[in-house]
């Protein structure tokens, strides 16, 4: 049953295979040997045969054709025996091309299952970590979760994260580590968000708070208050800086620039030469390094003027703040270590920012936008952002000289 009396030979099949269209070739009764041609590129050279074996069938009333591989590839005997299988399929009443779509959804499910949060670590990473400009951020992040995710997590599927083991991951630090545990419930539940787009779970994810988490953990605001830079008063600042001028080290010095500039120390730490016009007194630092990512031009008072020129004496590295190793920036504790040689341990390097900013708003009367934009932050409100197109840069150079003065013990006029 199935076999047709008139099947053609494999010699009489290597013939069809230089002649297009479709060829019934015996044997089992739907099996076919489709050729296509494609015209040569060339009148000299000869048109190519691409032949493939083609198992055509009705199933439900409907004619369908389902491929079974390179003429090429599979022999005419393999090709017989293929359609033969799929044929007795048909006359079970199972349509082969749904049967074989039903065992590679199967297939891709059983891969799913083997789908564990480590690995979703990793593809997300991957996927995002060029985003993160610093790559001190994508290190935190994955160190936040190996550390207290992955013992509890994991090495387990994906799909199988439950509430229970995401209160089992943040319960034993969310009252002791507060800050720490809020980021990473955080990034857990990116982690989840991004399996479930990918298809490895469904559901909604267990590591939301809003409507969820919040149920079952007190609030992070009740159990710990954030902790802010700390801030030296700004009426302390200009004794301060006499202390600082006095200590030694490029540490030291580093941390004299990003007062006098009010920038972050990162920013400092990582500034070039190449980033300086020394001609036009201007920091133009690239949107790579900025927070916000967007270009930041500081303009240069002459005090900073000078800290650069005495940097520059010793011009060793593209750094203008060289590290230990001259290819390499200051480390993030070169700062901090000079605060500490001065007995300053309760002052932070950012809380300078702070300091600059009390300043400018009790002092004097530069309007918020102009002392917001010396601090590179960015535009709350949408609608201004949209049409804010300018730096403020001309009345920032006005701004910065001022608070120069103030930090050398000088007298500052109380303009805007």
């Amino acid at each position: 049953m199935g076999k047709i009396k008139s099947a053609i030979s494999a010699l009489g099949v290597k013939k069809l295979a230089k002649i297009p269209g479709m060829h019934a070739v015996g044997g089992v009764s739907g099996l076919y040997l489709c050729v296509n041609v494609s015209p040569s590129l060339s009148a000299n050279m000869n048109p190519t045969f691409a032949a493939s074996w083609i198992y055509r069938y009705s199933f439900s009333g409907r004619r369908r054709d389902m491929g079974l591989g390179s003429y090429s590839d599979f022999s005419l005997e393999e090709a017989r025996h293929k359609a033969s299988s799929y044929r007795s399929q048909v006359l079970q009443g199972i349509d082969p091309l749904e049967d074989k779509q039903k065992q590679t959804d199967a297939n891709k499910k059983a891969h799913i299952k083997r789908v564990t949060f480590q690995h979703c670590i990793n593809s997300y990473l991957d996927a995002h970590g060029d985003a993160w400009k610093n790559p001190k951020h994508r290190a935190q992040w994955r160190s936040t979760l190996e550390t207290y995710a992955c013992p509890v997590i994991g090495n387990l599927n994906v799909a199988h994260i439950d509430a229970s083991l995401v209160l089992k991951v943040l319960e034993p630090i969310w009252k002791t580590k507060t800050e720490t545990a809020t980021r990473l419930r955080g990034r857990i539940e990116s982690i989840l968000d991004w399996a479930t787009v990918r298809g490895f779970r469904e559901g909604e994810n267990p590591a939301r708070w809003k409507g969820h988490l919040d149920k079952l953990l007190p609030s992070p605001s009740k159990i710990a208050k954030v902790k802010h830079f700390t801030a030296l008063p700004y009426k302390e600042i200009p004794q301060f800086m006499r202390q600082l001028r006095s200590q030694p080290g490029i540490g030291a010095t580093a941390l004299q620039f990003a007062i006098l500039t009010a920038a972050r120390s990162g920013e400092v730490r990582g500034a070039l030469w190449s980033e300086m016009n020394l001609s036009e007194r201007l920091w133009l630092i690239p949107g790579d390094r900025m927070k916000a990512g967007r270009e930041h031009r500081i303009p240069l008072s002459d005090t900073a003027m000078a800290v650069l020129k005495r940097m520059q004496e010793n011009h060793v590295s593209d750094y203008v703040f060289p590290g230990i190793k001259q290819d390499k920036p200051l480390s993030d504790m070169s700062l901090t270590a000079a605060l500490k040689r001065m007995g300053r341990s309760d002052l932070t390097a950012h809380g300078f920012r702070s300091t600059f900013r009390d300043w400018a708003s009790e002092t004097t009367a530069y309007p918020q936008e102009v002392c917001e934009m010396a601090l590179a932050h960015t535009i709350a409100n949408k609608v201004e952002a949209a049409y804010r197109r300018g730096d403020l840069f001309d009345k920032r150079i006005h701004l910065m000289t001022d608070w120069a003065n103030y930090c050398n013990g000088l007298t500052v006029a109380n303009r805007s």
